[in-house]
């Protein structure tokens, strides 16, 4: 039982909880003592496992063979690997730990709530199974991680919160993409080797640093000039020069190894946990200057 529960655990990537969490939590004010209701705990709750078992679990099913030739797979940060005896049931397990949910939240919330999650669960679907297979048809791999947005909606609508403007949509958008083309880039060669297409597989590994440079620097500006958000838009600004630097200097076109990998994810979960923070005392984010 508890061996069965860690590798869901595992499955739903403990460490890449971070996107589905920080998202969760913007639309919160630290006025309204969000943290006393305990419905915000459920939510918060729901889009840490359960989400994520949704999630990274469908795409361990369809995915096996790259994942199997993934050097940084097989840990809590980067998650699981699996055979495919062992993940044959996935998809009925995620289903055990979804309907629940599922019932509970559109008890609270209503029609619009219940056709939200199931609007997320189509969005997994469309990204991991054919005919549509997403994850494999550069750009719209990275296009479709739009689809994190809608933990900030699910959010909303589950804790009674105001809209976020669309200029927070956008960047979050921006954020969602950023975060994809990361793994992309660490995933090159098992990739390759697997015959997946990626975008940072079709462009190679340097120009996908740039796209990734890219939309950090729109980010930092977005930031600065939408938002007067000089912590955050001053923190992307530093990891774009040490993007500069990895691409010119450190790295270039060089694959990272394992310890560099999970340095850098131990490092992005740190920085998330501090943006989390500051994201929720400043409220920069909740009001645009225009």
């Amino acid at each position: 039982m508890i061996q069965n529960l860690l590798k869901f655990l595992k499955i739903s990537r403990p460490g890449l909880w971070f996107p589905t969490i920080w998202i969760y939590l913007v639309p919160f004010q630290l006025a309204s003592n969000f943290w006393e209701k305990p419905l915000f705990w459920v939510g918060l709750f729901f889009v840490t496992f359960p989400l994520n078992f949704l999630v990274y679990g469908l795409n361990d099913f369809t995915d096996g063979k790259a994942d199997s030739l993934n050097p940084r797979k097989g840990n809590y940060l980067f998650g699981a690997k699996l055979s495919k005896e062992e993940l044959k049931n996935v998809p009925w397990q995620i289903c055990f730990v979804m309907v629940p949910f599922l019932a509970y939240f559109s008890y609270i919330g209503g029609g619009e709530l219940f056709i939200l999650l199931l609007f997320m669960i189509v969005i997994n679907i469309i990204y991991n199974y054919k005919p549509f297979r997403l994850k494999e048809r550069p750009p719209f791999e990275i296009l479709i991680q739009i689809g994190y947005v809608f933990t900030a909606l699910f959010s909303i609508l589950l804790n009674d919160l105001e809209m976020l403007p669309w200029q927070t949509l956008l960047y979050l958008s921006l954020f969602a993409f950023q975060a994809h083309i990361a793994g992309e880039i660490m995933d090159v060669e098992p990739d390759k080797l697997a015959g997946k297409k990626t975008t940072a597989v079709l462009i190679g590994r340097k120009k996908a640093k740039f796209l990734m440079l890219f939309l950090l620097l729109f980010e930092a500006y977005i930031l600065k000039f939408w938002f007067n958000d000089w912590v955050l838009s001053g923190f992307l600004a530093a990891f774009s020069l040490w993007l500069i630097l990895d691409i010119f200097i450190f790295f270039k076109d060089k694959p990272y190894n394992l310890k560099q990998m999970k340095l850098f994810g131990i490092a992005i979960n740190i920085s998330a946990i501090l943006s989390m923070i500051w994201v929720l005392y400043s409220g920069n984010l909740l009001h645009p200057n225009f």
